[in-house]
């Protein structure tokens, strides 16, 4: 069994930047790819990044390319999401999410899920 608890959420102004932390226990993260989702009020889970366990490439959604970066630190077992140039419309609970193998974007295809990390972009 795997527990994720995300860290790093908080309140920013617009243009400024966040950096979220998933940090796993009960299993190493070697053979997981780590996702991170976000999900607004009034609208569905929305994956927003991943980074594979292999070779650790990235994916990312279309509006935080160039603004959002993905990483892992397998030594520590915990994942992140460095987040710059936020906007308004970032303003989400973010989740960090697991799955052996590769990355997806769908949510159901993860298995394990962190509690969610609150993030508001607002001047």
């Amino acid at each position: 069994q795997v527990q994720l608890v995300e860290s790093g959420g908080g309140v920013v102004q617009p243009g400024g930047s966040l950096r979220l932390s998933c940090a796993a226990s009960g299993a190493t993260l070697d053979y997981f790819a780590i996702a991170w989702f976000r999900q607004a009020p009034g609208k569905e889970r929305e994956g927003v990044s991943c980074i594979r366990p292999s070779d650790g490439s990235t994916y990312n959604t279309d509006s935080v390319k160039g603004r959002f970066t993905i990483s892992r630190d397998n030594a520590l077992n915990t994942g992140y999401l460095q987040m710059n140039s936020l906007k308004p419309e970032d303003t989400a609970v973010y989740y960090c999410a697991v799955r052996l193998g590769v990355c997806k974007f769908d949510a159901y295809e993860y298995d394990y899920w962190g509690q969610g990390t609150q993030v508001t972009v607002s001047s």
